[in-house]
């Protein structure tokens, strides 16, 4: 925590390949960590600083609008390119099942955390492809297929569904669904395996 380089507001960052940079995987590389460290030792600090992470890079790279992540972000950059990168939202999304799994119900950035992670579901089940699976450019359909973020679209629900409140149980039933599957590409159209028939009780 003490080593790692950070923007003037305690956002870790880094410094290669831009100086003062942010990007979306580096979540999941922080993030669960420190949640886990919350849960072992009792000290609120690191649930602070998970929820501070969380928080602060969405403020920066959360596009509202589509209720996707950018891939990166650059310290007094004025227009930042926003590549909707599936897996690093995958990444995102993991980092706040991870957290949500562990994070005290009466922790003051929970509610935040719980509303960001909702709105990020909301985005990619409505850019989910016809076959089930998500694109390697979320909102490009003439990007390939990506199974490993569609596969980790599902865990990182499946997961959060065991945190009481984060998804409704009928989201929670359609990660069980067989439609869910990454290997099961003959499933057409909105049918069992898709999350946008489930996202409007989120």
């Amino acid at each position: 925590m003490q080593r790692q380089f950070r923007l003037a507001d305690g956002t870790l960052a880094r410094n290669r390949p831009l100086p003062s940079s942010l990007w979306l995987d580096d979540l999941f590389m922080s993030v669960p960590a420190l949640a886990q460290m919350g849960k072992l030792t009792g000290d609120t600090k690191y649930y602070d600083d998970a929820v501070k992470q969380v928080l602060q890079f969405s403020e920066r790279m959360f596009v509202r609008e589509k209720g996707l992540f950018m891939h990166g972000w650059v310290q007094g950059m004025d227009v930042h390119p926003t590549f909707h990168w599936g897996r690093a939202n995958g990444f995102a999304l993991m980092s706040m099942a991870e957290l949500l799994d562990v994070l005290p119900e009466d922790h003051p950035g929970r509610a935040k955390v719980l509303e960001l992670y909702r709105a990020h579901v909301r985005g990619l089940a409505a850019c989910q492809g016809g076959d089930g699976l998500w694109h390697q450019l979320l909102d490009r359909s003439d990007s390939y297929t990506e199974t490993s973020a569609s596969a980790i679209f599902v865990y990182a629900i499946a997961r959060a569904s065991t945190a009481a409140g984060s998804i409704p149980s009928r989201t929670a039933r359609w990660c069980r669904s067989p439609g869910t599957q990454s290997r099961n590409g003959q499933r057409k159209g909105p049918g069992r395996g898709h999350l946008r028939r489930h996202r409007h009780g989120l």
